[in-house]
């Protein structure tokens, strides 16, 4: 628990501060994607961001709604309406608490650290670009078209007076966040100078009551669930994802260790919360929690500050909050962008197998074209193929005699699917003198082909007559070997026991 100091106070109740008044913008512009109500959106924020701070498994992380989720969204609003949007929320809240009863969170932790590397890279990206949108407004014939003219010079001139602050502001003084001092610089010069610009009114009006229960306004059958389900599962898993692996970089960052089932059951309770008070639900949002960590808190209670300023803006201080330049917090994001790209991915070129390079851009690049859930199951499957690959090329045999005159193969690597092929080519039986041993001491035997390969091999043997000797096998081996089971000799002292991945055992 906090010591709740004046110190600790301080910086926490100022990062969350910070965090809502970055939550504004991005959450109504989410909510918009979606073809939903700006408060559809905070209402999300504020519920999810309060939810999962309290009773969540990473203090310091920010969880509101994502744009990743909204763009999965719009089908289902587009076709069926929002009620049934909030039916689909719920739902997905449902399935990220069954996530979290099975206990599946430990598998984030298998993520290889060039996927991390990839999504990190790609979400900062994925972030930066987004922020252009704010550079179209409406023509004269009433289409987005780009800024130009001194509309453009204005904004452009804000975003960099914005972030010279930020990046300023650390060499007077620490007491401050420096992007809160950069918000209200801005937001304040403007208003003194009278400069006229784009605002986060311009994107929707953030006044609103408190969040009402309403269960959605759907027909409770199955019709309904075959409509919802789908959704909810992607809306599940990408949300689960996001998450999951935006925890894994905030304990890197802050050298601590976060609880992914603990998260992932506040993240699916905050969801059902979502769904029944109006909320488009939501996740982890990598930009916001790099700015919350990087303004020093690593609490509950900045993302509980977060939450309830953000409610505050809701309820009384709208007028305000429209009035800030939605250039100050677009340089608020570019800021976040260069923070949370991995530079140092540049360096690793030459250094690391082209393979981790490969599977780095690849995420990247997944997931500024599709979407984040792809790229991470994507660079998994490329990484575990090319894990693979390599132990498949790291079968061999050190080949003697014994003083029996026999030959021995002594084995080493792991046999498995993949390694089948160079398996067999170690051994030439025509060659071979009439009794072979090969000691598995220095092997493993991992799945079914593997015993596959080793009772193909003994027949082999058998069709020259010649006889074989298996030494050092596993139990689990021994029990599912069939042509060379009789040739397996047993020694209950050495022999290695370790468990084989087939289906005959149970």
């Amino acid at each position: 628990m906090p010591s709740f100091s004046p110190a600790y106070l301080k910086i926490n109740l100022l990062a969350g501060l910070t965090v809502a008044l970055a939550l504004v913008p991005e959450a109504i512009a989410f909510a918009l994607v979606a073809h939903l109500s700006p408060l559809t959106g905070l209402y999300a924020a504020v519920i999810v961001a309060f939810i999962t701070s309290t009773f969540g498994g990473r203090p310091g992380m920010i969880s509101a709604a994502a744009g990743s989720l909204a763009v999965v969204m719009v089908a289902l609003v587009v076709q069926h309406g929002a009620q049934y949007l909030l039916a689909a929320v719920v739902l997905m809240g449902v399935l990220q608490l069954l996530f979290a009863a099975a206990r599946l969170g430990k598998f984030i932790r298998m993520v290889p650290h060039p996927v991390m590397l990839g999504f990190v890279n790609g979400l900062a990206l994925l972030i930066f670009l987004a922020q252009f949108n704010h550079f179209r407004q409406a023509g004269p014939d009433g289409a987005p078209q780009w800024m130009a003219g001194p509309e453009l010079a204005v904004m452009a001139a804000i975003i960099a007076v914005t972030i010279a602050v930020i990046y300023l502001t650390p060499r007077l003084t620490k007491a401050v966040p420096s992007t809160l001092v950069g918000i209200l610089v801005a937001s304040v010069g403007c208003a003194l100078l009278g400069i006229e610009t784009k605002t986060v009114g311009d994107l929707g009006s953030i006044a609103g009551g408190l969040p009402s229960f309403a269960l959605p306004d759907v027909p409770w059958n199955l019709d309904t669930l075959r409509i919802v389900f789908p959704y909810s599962l992607v809306l599940a898993g990408v949300g689960l994802i996001e998450s999951l692996l935006t925890l894994t970089l905030i304990d890197e960052i802050t050298d601590t260790r976060g609880q992914p089932n603990r998260e992932s059951l506040a993240l699916g309770a905050a969801n059902v919360v979502a769904g029944l008070f109006g909320g488009m639900g939501g996740c982890a949002l990598i930009g916001q929690s790099m700015i919350n960590v990087n303004s020093g808190a690593s609490g509950r209670l900045s993302g509980i500050a977060a939450a309830l300023f953000l409610l505050a803006f809701i309820l009384f201080g709208s007028t305000w909050i429209e009035a800030i330049p939605l250039a100050a917090l677009v340089g608020v994001m570019f800021v976040v962008c260069e923070k949370t790209f991995e530079w140092g991915t540049f360096r690793l070129v030459g250094r690391v197998p082209r393979a981790d390079v490969f599977v780095i851009v690849l995420v990247a690049g997944i997931t500024l074209v599709f979407d984040l859930a792809v790229a991470v199951i994507a660079g998994v499957i490329v990484s575990a193929l090319v894990f693979a690959w390599q132990h498949a090329k790291q079968v061999r045999a050190a080949v003697s005699q014994d003083e029996q005159g026999w030959k021995v193969y002594a084995l080493e690597g792991t046999l498995f699917f993949a390694s089948v092929t160079p398996f067999q080519s170690l051994f030439a039986p025509k060659d071979d003198p009439q009794d072979v041993v090969i000691d598995f001491m220095r092997a493993r035997v991992v799945d079914h082909s593997a015993i596959q390969a080793i009772d193909a091999l003994a027949e082999r043997y058998r069709l020259l007559g010649k006889r074989l000797h298996l030494r050092h096998l596993s139990p689990d081996c021994r029990e599912l070997l069939d042509k060379a089971r009789g040739m397996v000799e047993v020694n209950v002292v050495e022999d290695p026991r370790y468990r084989v991945a087939d289906d005959k055992l149970g």
